[in-house]
């Protein structure tokens, strides 16, 4: 007996029946899947929670106040200077030697000590040159002597003309004679050719002197030169007669004044500056030959600038800058004071203060002191202790 089954519709066997998934099974993966999305909420929650509790714990723990200096901008006029580097050089000043050669036998002066124009320092031998003198003078008297007999003779028709041209001549010969030795003589005694001081001896009684040896140097300190040189964009605000003031390192906090007496017409094509002399008097005598100077030459006002203290400007790479205190109100009324960096435009730097060509207005407040501490929009307190003094000199090593 044969049984024949029947497909389905569908085309399967009515005996396949669909594979169905255990309960069991599913009920796992959803446990699994909540515990999954509470956990991942829980510390996506937890993150939230951590920044807000963090952002509200610096919102309400603000750094105390930090204590500055502050300083008052001010509108004033500056000095229009104009700084520069040079030397000192002395108005008169030589090596003293010796026209002539010769054996030295005196030496009159002391090493160290002020003469005058015209006092002998140094004797040579001259005694060959002394009675090539006193043969001339013998002989200055006989052509004399002669000149009168033969001008006797030539009124009273005895004598003829020749033999007075010849004693005439004999004469004048005679007295050049004179003359020439004792310009040799003066040679042999060195004189000191003008007011001074007499420095270090470099010869000895005795030595045998060549023409040009250096016998000793003379020095007229009673008026110098200043001598440096500007740039080119300077040279236009020079002008003779202008001021200018000297300062050494051997005279720290000093000033000697002078006045501008040369301009050199020409600019020199390697560096582009100007030489200048300026002429300094030297009462005491304090200022030397050789020193190094630093000068300043007085130019013409300028108007009214702003300026603060030069330690309340930050000079960076990025720009000069300050720290401008402004005051804030807060909610409760009360004022507080911050500190903003505010960029400015800085020029010239004299005595201690900056001048600030934009970015400030007379009686704005900066911070002198303390800026290293603070950030921009910093709160700041002004501190009771008056600011530091600026050195009026940068400090020696």
């Amino acid at each position: 007996m044969n049984i024949v089954t029947e497909a389905n519709i569908s085309g399967k066997p009515i005996a396949d029946k669909p594979h169905k998934r255990p309960v069991r099974m599913v009920r796992w993966f959803i446990i699994v899947g909540l515990l999954l999305a509470v956990l991942v909420g829980g510390l996506v929650g937890f993150n939230a929670f951590r920044s807000k509790m963090i952002a509200q714990f610096f919102a309400n723990n603000k750094p105390p106040p930090a204590s500055v200096s502050v300083a008052e901008a001010k509108s004033e006029v500056i000095p229009n200077l104009l700084t520069a580097v040079g030397d000192l050089a002395a108005v008169h000043q030589v090596n003293v030697t010796t026209d002539v050669s010769g054996r030295i036998t005196d030496i009159l002066f002391t090493a160290g000590s002020s003469v005058k124009a015209g006092s002998p320092l140094v004797q040579l031998f001259d005694a060959p040159e002394q009675a090539d003198l006193a043969s001339f003078k013998a002989q200055a008297t006989v052509a004399q002597l002669s000149l009168d007999r033969a001008k006797q003779l030539a009124s009273r028709q005895f004598g003829p003309q020749a033999t007075v041209d010849q004693a005439q001549a004999a004469y004048d010969q005679a007295n050049a004679g004179i003359a020439k030795t004792q310009a040799i003589i003066s040679q042999k005694l060195v004189r000191a050719p003008f007011d001074g001081e007499l420095g270090v001896r470099r010869v000895e009684v005795g030595q045998f002197l060549t023409a040009g040896t250096q016998i000793v140097s003379l020095t007229d300190l009673s008026e110098l030169y200043a001598n440096f040189t500007v740039t080119e964009k300077g040279s236009g605000q020079l002008k003779v007669g202008q001021t200018v003031r000297i300062a050494v390192d051997a005279y720290p906090g000093r000033t000697f004044e002078g006045k501008i007496s040369t301009i050199e017409p020409q600019i020199a094509t390697d560096t582009r500056n100007i030489r200048v002399q300026a002429t300094i008097t030297n009462p005491d005598h304090i200022l030397k030959p050789g020193m190094f100077a630093t000068t300043t030459v007085v130019l013409p006002e300028k108007p009214p600038v702003v300026t603060v203290p030069e330690t309340a400007v930050d000079y960076t790479l990025y720009g000069d800058s300050v720290f401008l205190v402004t005051e804030k109100k807060e909610d409760g009324g009360k004022t507080s004071l911050t500190a903003v960096r505010t960029f400015v435009q800085t020029g010239n730097r004299v005595h201690g203060r900056a001048e600030i060509l934009s970015g400030l207005k007379p009686a704005d407040r900066v911070v002198a002191v303390g800026q290293l501490k603070l950030q921009s929009g910093a709160a700041v307190t002004i501190s009771t202790d008056p600011a530091p003094p600026i050195p009026a000199t940068a400090p020696r090593y």
